[in-house]
């Protein structure tokens, strides 16, 4: 029989840390989940609407005759307009992130942001020449400067369309204008849904959902496009690095310090403060042997992938590590924060620190991070986490690190590829692979922790399927042990022939989830050159643990981009079945992309199997067994 803790997750740091934390009498998001149980049905079913004060309101789906709210609301246009409002909530923070890093890149070229500067020069030129920015003979600074202000131009109204969607093959092009949906500024697609999904708007739940995927490409091909190129500008784009993950990556000798959040302005210069010679030599006045950095959640893979700096776990594990009690500082930004863990930290003697001048939690010491001040708060900051070396109690690092490969930009893939796509094609082409499918997304603790991520990708490598991924899904699959060379044993027989020539694992890891838009990139490269959309490929996406609005923005992107999208926990749509048909199986008419839902993630993998087949057939390429 299994015990809770194996009931909750399959990663063995995480169950002795349940049992460990349990022992502690110290509550964590499954405790709390449970408590919540039964969550309540019409929310579930997306039938509880609250956009007005004649509300709440909420329609039975079991009830006789016409159910509608006190504005007369029916079911399918509340289901559109919750599901409306969840997309621009994905969409705003994905692209809020994007404004941040613009306006650093902006304060970078007026000389206001110490100690930040521009790390890859050449991509600067070449993003500046995609924008119309001159670039010969030009010094980088005022490079710089011309295209951060041409990035917040995007964001607003007066440009009436997105640079870089025209990265995106012309036939997907032309479909956003043919339906109506090409994304015209980032804050304007978000702000109009806010609009639209007000009382006595737009009450028809098929322009709602349309509008629905203009935001969300507004979001993927606008501000989280404009995040994944200025952090590469910034900070350097990602190549293949060697890492480690898992709670093992913690050390009982030396100072912990941990970043969790989203925003790679304030880790990296979190890292850089934990790098040098006087802090170091600090902690080891203070018995420590040096500074261990530890990521967790996205800004944790930003630095696992252009540094290679070790990853203490995803999303669920964010509790967990606290309990180890090796953690002297966690230093928070904004996005996947639990408020529990102010709270929790006290249990233990970790001091967790807020930094974003948008994002407060409740028992955390707030320390707010600016271009103009974070080289010498960091340093601060470590020097205090320093200090509380010594106020620790027993320590828990139950498991060894496991290794793993990150660093997988487009760029990366497609240096490794001799600078074309062609290889790749050619394998998808000859049948060694029979397609790539992006596995992305959160931790959801409704789903048994890492299960999904796991199994689906497992049951895609042997079956010839490249995989990438990002996120909390990427260290999953990392802990898993898919990430090393070594791991084309996981693979089948073609995919293990293609990965042991280019010497990579056949699971890809392309960052953080804003850096889903790489996956996006590729896909429009390998499309573009083979003259085709990206709905005509072999190709398909899966958030089989996904719990955020963010996710909901991502499927709505890649769906829109044409690109079939299985999803794990049913959205909050199945009170309307008008929103379900058309989400599952309507768009195909009408985008040529459509999502599906399927919690097993092994049944999961036989859905996109047969969709990369009809794909293949389709394009006259050999179909191979299901």
């Amino acid at each position: 029989m299994k015990t809770k803790a194996e009931e909750r997750t399959i990663t063995k740091d995480g169950q002795l840390l349940l049992k460990k934390m349990e022992q502690d009498q110290v509550e964590t998001v499954w405790d709390r989940l449970e408590a919540q149980s039964p969550q309540c049905g019409y929310c579930e079913m997306g039938l509880s609407c609250r956009v007005c004060a004649m509300g709440p309101c909420r329609i039975d789906p079991f009830g006789e005759g016409p159910q509608r709210g006190v504005c007369g609301a029916d079911a399918d246009i509340i289901v559109a307009r919750n599901l409306g409002r969840m997309i621009a909530a994905g969409a705003a923070a994905h692209s809020d992130h994007g404004r941040d890093l613009v306006e650093v890149l902006a304060e970078v070229a007026a000389g206001k942001a110490p100690e930040y500067s521009i790390t890859d020069e050449e991509k600067l030129r070449r993003i500046a020449r995609e924008y119309g920015v001159e670039t010969e003979g030009r010094e980088v600074l005022e490079i710089a400067g011309e295209l951060a202000a041409a990035m917040q131009e995007e964001f607003g109204t007066r440009k009436g369309f997105l640079t870089m969607a025209n990265r995106a093959p012309a036939k997907r092009r032309e479909i956003w204008q043919k339906v109506g949906i090409a994304p015209r500024g980032v804050d304007r697609e978000t702000s109009e849904m806010m609009h639209r999904t007000h009382m006595g708007v737009d009450n028809g739940w098929q322009s709602l959902l349309l509008h629905g995927l203009r935001n969300a490409l507004s979001d993927g091909w606008g501000g989280s496009m404009i995040a994944t190129e200025v952090s590469d500008i910034l900070f350097g784009t990602p190549a293949p690095t060697p890492n480690m993950v898992n709670i093992g990556v913690l050390k009982e000798d030396e100072v912990n310090i941990v970043v969790h959040g989203h925003n790679p302005v304030v880790s990296e210069m979190i890292m850089r403060a934990c790098e040098s010679a006087e802090m170091v030599e600090l902690a080891r006045k203070k018995g420590a042997k040096g500074i261990n950095l530890t990521g967790l959640c996205c800004t944790g893979n930003e630095l696992l992938m252009r540094h290679g700096i070790p990853m203490a776990g995803n999303h669920l594990m964010t509790e967990l590590v606290i309990g180890t009690g090796a953690v002297e500082m966690m230093i928070v930004d904004y996005q996947c924060i639990m408020p529990s863990l102010g709270a929790l930290a006290p249990c233990y003697h970790t001091r967790m620190i807020s930094t974003s001048d948008k994002a407060r939690f409740p028992g955390m010491e707030h320390r707010e991070f600016h271009p103009d001040n974070a080289a010498e708060l960091a340093r601060t900051l470590v020097r205090e986490a320093i200090e509380n070396f010594d106020q620790r109690g027993e320590t828990y690092i139950p498991v060894e690190a496991v290794p793993s490969v990150g660093g997988f930009s487009v760029e990366a893939i497609i240096g490794a590829l001799g600078g074309t796509p062609q290889p790749l094609i050619d394998a998808i082409t000859a049948g060694k692979i029979r397609g790539a499918v992006g596995v992305v997304g959160c931790n959801n603790p409704k789903i048994k922790h890492d299960y999904g991520h796991v199994t689906l990708t497992k049951r895609l490598i042997e079956n010839d399927c490249l995989v990438v991924d990002t996120g909390c899904a990427a260290i999953a699959n990392a802990k898993a042990g898919f990430k090393v060379a070594e791991a084309i044993k996981y693979a089948g027989p073609g995919l293990q022939e293609v990965c042991g020539a280019l010497g990579i694992p056949p699971v890809l890891h392309m960052g953080s989830c804003v850096d889903n838009v790489r996956i996006l990139v590729l896909a429009a490269a390998l499309a573009n050159a083979l003259q085709v959309d990206i709905s005509d490929l072999p190709l398909a996406g899966a958030a089989p643990e996904w719990y955020s609005e963010k996710a909901v923005s991502i499927g709505s992107y890649f769906v829109a981009s044409g690109v079939y999208t299985v999803l794990g926990p049913m959205p909050p749509i199945t009170g309307s079945m008008n929103v379900v048909n058309l989400l599952t199986s309507g768009l195909n008419d009408v985008i040529g992309a459509s999502f599906a839902v399927e919690a097993d993630p092994e049944k999961a993998a036989v859905l996109i199997r047969r969709h990369i087949e009809a794909k293949r057939k389709a394009l006259g390429l050999s179909a191979l067994d299901i």
